[in-house]
């Protein structure tokens, strides 16, 4: 059943929860997606969702529900509130089912960087479903009930993982959805996004939570625009040549399709893409080491016997509750705001990213969407990852940085299977395009049949 129909049935709640749960049981031992499961869980068929299951991932702040955002520094916190996306889907009657696992503060593109264990991918257990909303990702997947997921995304957080297992990702602009009751990752790059096996789930829940909140004065006044008629498309050469040939040859058969049907493509050249990496990576650790500075045994989080001076302490503290991946964006971004080192990384980082806005908007004044691969291979085994040193790693998110960083909506939609296992495409639009990109999503939709898990 789709999540339209569980909105339009006739659905007897206790029953089908009674099912959802066993489901979730099931699938939470299978694939190990849930931080937390909820309990007790009550609605009614009123509202815009009318009791509809949803999942949050981990950073997401839910009332009584343990919120970690995958890392042992906030082991057992249960937040007293709910984040302003969680009240929105309460006051409509929508039923927040669990918490899913992530990478530790959103730090990884595997989903293997957590204090809670790693998620797996329903298309092949052997491998990775991406990251760092992993769970929400594979518990869409897998899960054959209507259900819909909050995720969130810094620099590919959503797409990554959508592309990876195969559903619907949507990015919206930054400053479209509060981020009050986000755990920060990056304040000037963190969104919460949606993900759903048909892109009309994406559409329902994000005019839920999308909007002015007062608690978040980084949310904008600006509102969804209504979607245009579609033209044209870009397809930037070096996001293609960025992805493997496999890859590429899908991307390449799918803009044929689209051809077919009267849209007009033509591959253009983003000259600053060579950028995208090292200024997102500088940002966003900068950011982060300094949101994470709090977490220091004193305040909030994890505390120990206190013993020694204050730096001995808080590095006591840091060094044993910090994952390995924490430890380095941390010590990346605090090199980076250096006195001496501020102006020459930072700063700087700051100005590459005004540049590649601007690229971005002379594209959009001749186009209507960019087009590009998801990510540049297909999800690698677990076995594989160990392989990869942590500079090859943060190169896996190459195609999806660019449009975080200049806090653009884009998509991640399915295009088919390649060796049994799913590829995705991202589609970018101006700032508030939202529904073009669902329009496009419904329009040129690619069902897959979903494993059995």
């Amino acid at each position: 059943m789709k999540v339209a129909d569980f909105l339009k049935e006739e659905i007897e709640l206790e029953s089908f929860y009674e099912k959802l749960f066993k489901r979730l049981k099931i699938l939470d031992k299978k694939l190990n997606l849930f931080v937390d499961l909820a309990k007790d869980v009550r609605s009614e068929r009123t509202g815009k969702l009318k009791g509809l299951p949803v999942s949050a991932k981990d950073c997401i702040c839910v009332k009584g529900l343990q919120s970690s955002a995958g890392s042992k520094i906030l082991n057992g916190w249960i937040p007293p509130f709910d984040a302003t996306v969680v009240s929105r889907i309460k006051q409509e009657n929508g039923v927040i089912i669990g918490k899913t696992h992530q990478d530790e503060f959103g730090f990884g593109t595997f989903c293997v960087n957590s204090g809670y264990g790693v998620p797996k991918n329903p298309w092949d257990p052997e491998r990775c479903c991406g990251g760092s909303s992993g769970g929400a990702a594979a518990l869409t997947a897998a899960l054959d009930l209507p259900h819909l997921a909050l995720a969130q995304s810094t620099g590919g957080s959503i797409s990554c993982p959508a592309s990876w297992c195969g559903v619907f990702g949507l990015t919206p602009t930054y400053g479209l959805v509060s981020r009050w009751g986000l755990i920060d990752y990056a304040n000037s790059l963190d969104k919460i996004g949606v993900m759903a096996r048909e892109p009309e789930g994406l559409e329902i829940l994000l005019k839920i939570i999308a909007g002015r909140d007062d608690l978040d004065p980084t949310t904008a006044l600006s509102h969804l625009e209504p979607a245009g008629k579609l033209k044209r498309i870009a397809v930037p050469k070096e996001y293609l040549e960025a992805a493997e040939e496999p890859v590429r040859k899908a991307v390449r058969d799918f803009c044929q399709k689209l051809e077919s049907e009267g849209i007009e493509l033509q591959e253009i050249s983003l000259k600053l893409v060579k950028y995208h990496l090292p200024a997102y990576y500088l940002i966003a650790c900068s950011e982060a080491s300094t949101n994470l500075a709090k977490y220091c045994g004193m305040r909030y989080g994890a505390e120990e016997d206190i013993s020694g001076d204050f730096n001995e302490y808080f590095s006591e503290v840091r060094s044993k509750y910090f994952g390995e991946e924490a430890k380095r964006r941390i010590i990346l971004g605090t090199f980076a705001r250096l006195a001496g080192y501020r102006d020459r990384y930072y700063l700087k980082a700051l100005q590459v990213r005004a540049e590649i806005i601007k690229e971005y908007k002379t594209v959009f004044k001749h186009f209507d969407l960019i087009l590009s691969p998801t990510m540049p291979c297909l999800p690698p085994r677990f076995s594989e990852l160990s392989a990869l040193s942590p500079l090859q790693q943060y190169q896996m998110d190459i195609l999806t940085v660019g449009p975080n960083l200049a806090g653009l909506p884009h998509l991640t939609m399915p295009i088919g299977l390649l060796k049994g296992l799913p590829v995705g495409i991202q589609l970018t639009a101006e700032h508030w395009k939202e529904l073009g990109l669902i329009e496009f999503a419904k329009r040129f939709q690619v069902e897959l049949k979903y494993p059995e898990v």
